[in-house]
């Protein structure tokens, strides 16, 4: 399990069944991995959610990720989706962004099997094809040229600022985190 801390903005947490619907639903994620140099990797992948996992592929050539993930199979995978920039005071810094974000931790393998490859496969064709193509399914000839992973996940969170109503929103409604400030006169 992971010592990271836990999410301090408890007010913004998603709950785990919403947390859990964002992930699969969210395009695509970011996946961190650490190399034997200590480095961190980062990689935006598809993902699909299968069997309680996070699945991911890649190359079948050993490149920068395929030496982390032997290296090192503790992970964090995240998946966000940006929404509107808006102010909410008076100043500059008085601006956010609505958005939904998930940080999920694990252990991540590399998955063998040909038959649960060929699944993930026929997960992320359901996930990001077309039913209207006209091509056969469930047919992949070139399955051993991909490496495809599995998160086991330990611990996932998410969070979320909702946009606000225009009622609520600058300069409607003053919500500026240093409301006795002056400007400098120009």
């Amino acid at each position: 399990m992971s010592n990271a801390p836990q999410v301090r903005r408890t007010d913004r947490m998603l709950s785990d069944d919403e947390t859990l619907a964002f992930v699969k639903q969210g395009f695509s994620g970011t996946l961190a991995t650490a190399g034997v140099d200590g480095y961190p990797y980062c990689v935006p992948l598809l993902h699909v959610w299968m069997d309680d996992k996070i699945y991911l592929h890649g190359t079948a050539a050993k490149g920068h990720l395929r030496s982390n993930v032997d290296h090192d199979a503790r992970v964090c995978f995240t998946v966000d989706q940006p929404g509107e920039v808006f102010p909410y005071g008076r100043f500059e810094c008085d601006t956010s962004v609505s958005y939904a974000s998930a940080i999920v931790f694990g252990q991540i393998k590399v998955v063998e099997d040909d038959a649960e490859k060929a699944r993930f496969c026929d997960a992320l064709m359901a996930k990001y094809g077309d039913k209207e193509w006209d091509r056969p399914e469930s047919f992949y000839p070139r399955l051993n040229h991909i490496t495809v992973y599995a998160i086991e996940v330990e611990r996932i969170t998410g969070k979320f600022i909702p946009l606000p109503p225009v009622s609520e929103k600058w300069p409607s409604h003053d919500r500026s985190a240093s409301p006795n400030a002056k400007p400098p006169l120009t």
